[in-house]
């Protein structure tokens, strides 16, 4: 699991790029920084570019779930965008849309938090 911090006008917005699986061994390498880069320092509003993702299980639902809840507190917002076909599958079984927004593409996650 790859994961790549990218800073967005707004300055308060960020993109987060993941490549690669988010099970229980990709999300022990990311978490840290994932959580670092979008709820560390009074947060930012976060994007999060699934489309290098090739899987996500339960661990990955709990890292989007447990930084979404952060970010919430700090009246930021966390929206995930360009899931391919089997992760929206699992995204959508596990209602996350219910939680976090999710979008198919990078323009109508910028425009959910205007950048």
């Amino acid at each position: 699991m790859e994961l790549q911090v990218t800073p967005l006008t707004p300055a308060s917005a960020i993109k987060i790029t993941l490549t690669g699986r988010l099970d229980t061994a990709g999300v022990d390498r990311v978490e840290t920084r994932f959580n670092a880069a979008a709820v560390a320092g009074g947060g930012h509003d976060t994007l999060v570019d699934l489309g290098g993702v090739d899987l996500v299980t339960s661990m990955g639902l709990r890292l989007f779930i447990t930084a979404a809840r952060g970010l919430s507190q700090r009246h930021k917002k966390m929206v995930l965008f360009g899931a391919r076909d089997l992760v929206r599958e699992v995204l959508e079984t596990a209602a996350i849309d219910t939680l976090i927004a999710t979008v198919a593409t990078e323009t109508e996650a910028r425009a959910l938090v205007g950048a």
